[in-house]
């Protein structure tokens, strides 16, 4: 599913037309994305968790030639589903 997709459902499912949908979803995408910019939770009861965590420096793998690699620290987002979106699974 791609965001066109979901655009295309909110449209559907709500009435509104496709250009308001996809102004909505937007402005859901934007607010997520600068939460998480700002290291913020976001918790979404029924679906699940994105949380901001820290990333500890490393030394990775070129798969191609085998070169070691230096990973640098930085941040990274994780997602927990939430009990409903698993039992689903």
């Amino acid at each position: 599913m791609i965001k066109l997709d979901i655009v295309n459902r909110v449209a559907e499912r709500t009435g509104v037309p496709k250009m308001k949908a996809e102004q909505a979803v937007d402005a859901l995408f934007n607010s997520m994305k600068e939460a998480l910019a700002r290291g913020e939770r976001i918790e979404l009861r029924g679906f699940g968790v994105f949380v901001v965590k820290p990333r500890k420096r490393g030394i990775g793998r070129n798969p191609r030639t085998g070169e070691a690699v230096a990973i640098p620290s930085g941040k990274t987002i994780r997602f927990k589903p939430g009990k409903e979106l698993q039992m689903r699974g």
